[in-house]
């Protein structure tokens, strides 16, 4: 794929784990700072990454949100555990994914994240 079909195919695939609203907001913000940045996730993180036929976007979902547990990157977790519903991930299925993140990154990584999962669903209604 060229720049351009990347991106394009990033883009589609952006909106609809993320869901219109947020990348809208995203895009909105751009500045001339971080216009580049926004370009090159939507490129590379959405339009190479999240495009590749070797994983279902449902599994790419999971692993985004153990490896952002892994890192503690809170606001971005909060994002993705939102956003995985659009990918057909189910609420017990996070919990099992944090149960597992709890041994692999560790109790405390895997409390914040239950605590922040709590946040997401009470929001959502669930």
């Amino acid at each position: 794929m060229s720049e351009s079909e990347r991106y394009t195919a990033g883009m589609v695939v952006r909106r609809q784990v993320l869901g219109d609203a947020h990348v809208d907001r995203s895009l909105a913000k751009r500045t001339p700072m971080n216009t580049e940045f926004q370009q090159l996730i939507t490129e590379y993180a959405w339009g190479t990454i999240w495009t590749r036929p070797g994983l279902p976007r449902h599994t790419r979902s999971l692993l985004t949100i153990v490896m952002l547990i892994a890192l503690n990157r809170a606001d971005e977790l909060k994002m993705h555990l939102k956003a995985a519903r659009n990918s057909g991930v189910t609420q017990d299925e996070i919990k099992e994914a944090l149960m597992q993140a709890a041994i692999y990154c560790g109790v405390p990584a895997a409390n914040s994240a239950f605590h922040l999962a709590d946040e997401v669903f009470a929001d959502a209604g669930k």
